[in-house]
């Protein structure tokens, strides 16, 4: 992982720190989160204290610290899912999981992730898995999505 992060680092030919976001975008791109090994490396980059790179990055949401599961599921929380019931398919997840939103299961399974809007508000309560997209989810069916997930893995 190391040499990948220090290629990617050394894309950027200088330590100037408009370059900061960027290099931990690709690094990202590349793993799927932000390790603590990146965190480290890019704060030697730019001889700042790993507690600023960290800042910077829980900044912005678009960063995650953990690896996602094979199966990333996205909770669709706007104000129009919200009030179509996201929340009880959010606490149905977690009970069925064994997680807590932003959490991965102990096996790397299913990972858990709400988000502020999908852009399917005639469509909630909404949720995507691994990019594809339920609508008009509800306890029932959200059973069938995960129990589907599942036995992919049998």
């Amino acid at each position: 992982m190391s040499k990948t992060i220090d290629t990617i680092i050394n894309k950027f030919t200088n330590s100037d720190r408009d370059n900061l976001i960027p290099i931990l975008q690709e690094i990202q791109n590349a793993f799927g989160y932000l390790s603590e090994e990146a965190i480290v490396s890019v704060s030697k980059h730019f001889d700042l204290p790993t507690s600023k790179i960290f800042g910077i990055a829980t900044f912005y949401d678009q960063f995650v610290f953990k690896p996602k599961g094979k199966y990333h599921i996205l909770l669709c929380n706007g104000t129009s899912c919200h009030t179509s019931g996201s929340k009880k398919i959010l606490t149905e997840i977690e009970k069925i999981l064994n997680i807590k939103d932003g959490e991965t299961t102990n096996d790397g399974i299913f990972s858990l992730q709400s988000v502020n809007c999908m852009g399917a508000c005639s469509l909630s309560p909404v949720i995507s898995v691994n990019g594809k997209f339920y609508s008009k989810i509800n306890l029932i069916e959200i059973k069938k999505i995960i129990k589907f997930y599942q036995s992919l893995e049998k």
